[in-house]
């Protein structure tokens, strides 16, 4: 896999302050963190298995016959707060089953660490495929990770709250 860090599929760009976050490569964990002065705050709305749908299955390249089986996953949703009461992003990681062995089952045990602690531990990016996409909840960044020969999906809403913050330190 490699970097594809401009695929957009909407017509719109997004504003410029916010570009270098649904682009960046490294750590978004690490980002937030900075911009807040202080370590992130995760709130978990969901955490356990659900089927893939077809649109995920596409996502984590999944191809051919693999598209009309039902397949499993391990899904966690989160807010992630930086320092205000609003949160900044909602994220999904979703880890299909197969891809939970060896060191990778550990991600089923995040509870309230930042999955950016974990992925981001011993490498500052990792091979990726990242798509962005503005919906009416505001502008997203879906990305494939490739973890240790693992394939993982992480998609992050950037919230209103967080996009206010963006524009008033830009003034």
């Amino acid at each position: 896999m490699s970097s594809n860090p401009m695929s957009y599929t909407t017509h719109s760009t997004p504003p410029a302050a916010l570009l270098p976050w649904l682009n960046a490569e490294g750590s978004l964990t690490a980002m937030l963190e900075e911009k807040a002065a202080q370590p992130l705050r995760v709130e978990r709305s969901f955490e356990g298995y659900r089927l893939l749908s077809l649109a995920q299955k596409k996502q984590l390249g999944m191809q051919g016959n693999m598209l009309s089986r039902p397949m499993l996953a391990w899904v966690r949703e989160v807010h992630l707060y930086g320092n205000h009461d609003q949160p900044w992003v909602q994220a999904q990681s979703i880890f299909p089953i197969p891809s939970l062995k060896g060191r990778a089952r550990r991600l089923q045990q995040l509870k309230g660490t930042p999955i950016g602690y974990v992925l981001f531990k011993r490498n500052r990016t990792l091979p990726s495929e990242r798509f962005i996409q503005h919906a009416a909840e505001g502008w997203q960044r879906q990305t494939r990770y490739d973890w240790h020969g693992r394939t993982l999906l992480i998609g992050e809403r950037f919230l209103p709250a967080f996009e206010s913050i963006l524009e008033a330190s830009n003034t």
